[in-house]
């Protein structure tokens, strides 16, 4: 027996040697341990003075955590003594065990402590439900409190942080996140994004050396006031991005110069509804939901009869009524349903028609740009009906036919030459041949890509130069703010360092919060990003 509890004290508290297990017994679905303190005495915890003199004893019956899917309590035999010190306030004390339990607690100290890292992972509510499955009853309010009761993390200070914002209530509330870069981990999390707060926590740690950011204004003031020696460095995928708004902005101005080439030939064009042809010969062709629902409903419903049932009793089986089947029994064929003198009564779109058709003629295709059109001569109907009618012009259309977008341009222009299809690249030939603007805008976006994916920033001032020389007023207002934050920009395009690892840590903050309901307080949720 006694090779048993010694091996349940090895097994079960080796990192405690102090203590020794006297008694295991078995409870249903609980296993109950008795265990004592082998020590003489204990330190008093208001004068810190030994004491070995027992004043009495009594059990404590923490829960400890489960084993083999079975529940552990523990029956603690707890000794008070008598403090030796007779100035000290506490004249008795009860001993502690470190590490195992502490004043007032249900729960070991390992319990706790899974608890906590379960609360930091899962949150409560999820947390709660894992706890469950390894036998341990607790509401999810409670393990958000032992995450609550965690002690404050302390940051470090790096010497390459990156900086950005996330959201605590979007378009509303925003916060700061900071983030090791070398390291990968979260530094701290600061409760607005105000230039200000971030110039204190900067000011506070002067070992930065490098702050990687966006090109938001009050980060770089705060960077600029917090830390005037570090070097701050633009994120080149901002860059990047801001380029690709900037060259959509570009194409866009030039949408008419994207007809050019895709526009449709006279005998294709002429292929095109007329407007007496506003409404279709069949309304109700196979495929449409009503029309098959009438189909199958006249072909059950005269089924029935044949087989000598009668109306009323159709109506009941069917759940029908009498005057539906009444309908349905006297039409001969189901397309006699559909007729009747709505289908061909007036619309508000019908003095509109030619118009639509002649400017459909003419290359102009988009449903919304001709609705707007056909308001200034007078439509007071909505974006819908015109959607309707032009649906079987634009399918009657081969798609090769139609004009690009100026968003598919754009990403025609941004994409890499040689990872461009085929198709597609002699599609920009095409659309380029027709629009030198365009054709300068992909040579400047290619250089600044260049520049961009190998680190050519003693280059940026010439291509800043050679944009400027074109007639491109997006770009110019592009390059108009990257020479407001010029040393940045510059640094972001030669050093190695960016905000990758942040955005990715930003993304991290969104499903935490998303886990704990509405519940993610900033003290909580700074307790979740920093230790977790």
């Amino acid at each position: 027996m006694n090779e048993v509890m010694l091996g349940l004290e090895e097994l079960l508290f080796l990192s405690a040697p102090e203590i020794a297990v006297v008694s295991a017994e078995e409870h249903g679905e609980a296993i109950r341990l008795g265990i004592r303190c082998r020590t003489a005495g204990a330190l008093c915890p208001g004068c810190g003075v030994w004491s070995s003199r027992v004043h009495g004893s009594y059990l404590r019956f923490p829960a400890d955590l489960p084993s083999a899917g079975r529940n552990v309590v523990l029956c603690l035999h707890v000794r008070r003594f008598v403090c030796a010190d007779p100035s000290c306030e506490r004249r008795t004390f009860a001993e502690q065990i470190p590490g195992l339990t502490r004043r007032y607690s249900r729960w070991t100290e390992r319990l706790r402590s899974a608890l906590a890292e379960v609360g930091l992972a899962l949150a409560g509510r999820a947390g709660a439900r894992i706890a469950d499955v390894f036998g341990i009853a607790v509401s999810r309010s409670t393990v958000l409190r032992l995450v609550d009761a965690l002690p404050e993390p302390r940051p470090r200070a790096p010497r390459v942080v990156g900086v950005d914002e996330y959201a605590m209530r979007k378009g509303r509330v925003y916060g700061t996140v900071l983030v090791d870069v070398e390291t990968g981990r979260p530094v701290d999390l600061l409760p607005d994004r105000e230039a200000g707060t971030l110039a204190a926590w900067l000011s506070e740690r002067p070992g930065i050396e490098v702050i990687c950011r966006d090109r938001a204004p009050f980060f770089a003031e705060g960077a600029r006031t917090g830390a005037p020696t570090a070097l701050q460095v633009a994120d080149r995928f901002h860059l990047w991005h801001n380029l690709s708004e900037a060259a959509e902005r570009c194409v866009s101005r030039h949408r008419i110069c994207l007809r050019a080439p895709f526009t449709l030939p006279r005998q294709e064009a002429a292929k095109t509804p007329q407007p007496s042809d506003g409404v279709p010969a069949s309304p109700w062709p196979t495929g449409h939901r009503f029309a098959d629902r009438t189909r199958e409903k006249h072909a059950t419903v005269h089924a029935l009869l044949s087989q000598g049932h009668s109306r009323r009793a159709i109506g009941r089986q069917l759940h029908m009524t009498h005057r539906t089947v009444k309908r349905l029994a006297d039409s001969a064929a189901p397309e006699d349903l559909f007729q009747g003198q709505w289908q061909n009564r007036p619309t508000k779109l019908d003095d509109f028609k030619p118009y639509l058709h002649g400017r459909w003629a003419e290359g102009c295709t988009n449903a919304w740009t001709l609705w707007e059109e056909i308001k200034a001569h007078g439509y007071a109907g909505g974006y819908g009906p015109v959607r309707a009618y032009l649906r079987p012009f634009r399918k009657a259309v081969p798609a090769d036919a139609r004009p690009p977008t100026p968003r598919t341009v754009t990403r025609w222009i941004l994409t890499r030459p040689d990872a461009l299809p085929e198709n597609d690249r002699l599609k920009l030939k095409s659309v380029l041949t027709h629009c030198p603007e365009l054709e300068a805008l992909t040579r400047h976006v290619r250089d600044f890509a260049q520049i961009l994916t190998q680190l050519q920033g003693d280059r940026f001032l010439q291509w800043i130069a050679a944009v400027r020389a074109d007639d491109l007023p997006s770009m110019h207002t592009f390059v108009n703010g990257l020479e407001r934050d010029i040393d940045a920009v510059i640094a972001g395009l030669t050093l190695p360092w960016n905000s990758g690892i942040v955005e990715g840590h930003v993304n991290r903050i969104k499903m935490i919060k998303r886990q704990m309901y509405g519940r993610a307080g900033f003290a909580l949720l700074r307790k979740r990003v920093l230790l977790g």
